[in-house]
């Protein structure tokens, strides 16, 4: 925990301090922040950053050590009594806190103090604002050793879609059955051989298939691939060493020499709202202008309906990267969520807009690293399908 950045955090955001509250470990932000990881949590913890001063903890005799490792003053408490008149006490002269709270539940990700807790602390005259702007700050911005490993996770990453296309146009070439499950275990052996991990599979999608953006198959309901059949490759990997993030690509392909027009159309609506969305974030970080979530969205989600597909476009337009996969950082939502947190330097996302037809699904997916006054994306960007028996 850098307590003197935390701090400097807090009196650009207006606030008066940042209270950390747990039980049972059901804030894991909380934990990350702080550097901590207490053996038990079956007793209530609180842990007050104030924007100016030296800190305060307030902990259960029975888990007085919960709080170790962080600096400030402890305070114990056995009874719920004595747990609220300590509670008031650390909050005195304090207006305005912040807590993994999210109004309205706009930002369920960081939304994880019951409603029961904020009212308590609201009880002793004190606002209640969300840290999700603070969370950002101190869990979405990587540092230069992470933005190497997304980089070197994405070249092996992209070798793995191409390693997919060719597995299906040597197979169907050969006449050889092949099925969205073969293409999938085969990309799984590559992370494997390459150092690279993923909590889940990649996605491997035939036709209406990939009409359902989390659609993965198994090895029973796994769709054979034929000549004139759509593909969609959703893949994601990290390299599987500690503090590494991961990428997070969508390609699509067609099995045959030439791409049938009723997908070329779809994808090119979709390459539009893509690069709609990619141009904002460039032009706002280059202009110095503010530029949240929820208005990226609202760029790719604009074209898409201005092309008459809007209510085949049925997920955000993207999400926070990091250590997960779903990072803590900004996503790029208006539909889901209205995300309205600020996209800052030091931070990655994906883009991803997608048309999800009952015949086929088409999305295409890239990761925007934001600098200081640029954003750039880190990998290849797809501009048309892929022709898969075309390919060389």
């Amino acid at each position: 925990m850098d307590l003197q950045k935390i701090q400097a955090a807090l009196r650009d955001a207006n606030l008066d301090g940042w209270l950390f509250y747990d039980h049972h470990r059901r804030d894991a932000i909380a934990y990350r922040v702080l550097g901590i990881n207490p053996p038990m949590c079956s007793r209530r913890w609180y842990y007050l950053i104030p924007a100016e001063g030296e800190p305060a903890k307030l902990v259960h005799r029975i888990e007085s050590g919960n709080l170790e490792g962080v600096p400030g003053a402890t305070e114990q408490y056995s009874s719920w009594v004595e747990q609220r008149e300590k509670m008031k006490r650390m909050l005195e002269s304090k207006k305005r806190v912040a807590m993994q709270y999210s109004r309205l539940n706009d930002i369920p990700y960081v939304g994880l103090v019951d409603a029961g807790t904020v009212e308590l602390v609201k009880s002793f005259g004190v606002e209640v604002a969300s840290s999700a702007d603070l969370v950002q700050i101190f869990e979405a911005r990587w540092s230069a050793e992470a933005l190497s490993s997304h980089l070197e996770a994405g070249k092996l990453v992209h070798e793995a879609v191409r390693l997919g296309f060719a597995m299906i146009r040597d197979a169907i070439g050969a006449r050889k059955a092949i099925g969205e499950y073969e293409v999938q275990q085969e990309m799984v052996r590559f992370f494997d051989t390459h150092g690279l991990e993923a909590d889940d599979a990649p996605l491997v999608a035939v036709n209406e298939n990939a009409s359902n953006p989390h659609y993965s198959p198994s090895q029973t309901s796994s769709r054979p691939m034929r000549v004139n059949d759509f593909v969609l490759l959703d893949v994601f990997a990290k390299l599987r060493k500690p503090g590494a993030v991961y990428f997070d690509i969508t390609w699509v392909g067609f099995v045959g020499e030439s791409v049938a027009a009723q997908y070329t159309q779809v994808f090119e609506v979709v390459r539009e709202a893509r690069d709609a969305a990619i141009s904002l974030v460039q032009q706002s970080m280059r202009e110095g202008r503010p530029l949240r979530g929820y208005q990226v969205d609202d760029a790719a989600r604009g074209v898409i309906t201005r092309h008459g597909y809007g209510e085949y476009f049925v997920h955000r337009t993207g999400h926070s990267i990091g250590e997960d996969i779903h990072g803590n950082g900004a996503n790029m939502d208006n539909f889901e969520t209205r995300d309205d947190r600020r996209i800052i330097p030091g931070t990655c996302f994906s883009i991803e807009p997608g048309i999800y037809l009952p015949e086929f699904g088409v999305r295409s997916e890239v990761n925007v690293y934001v600098e200081d006054h640029d954003a750039r994306v880190t990998g290849e960007i797809q501009q048309e399908i892929v022709p898969i028996m075309a390919m060389r």
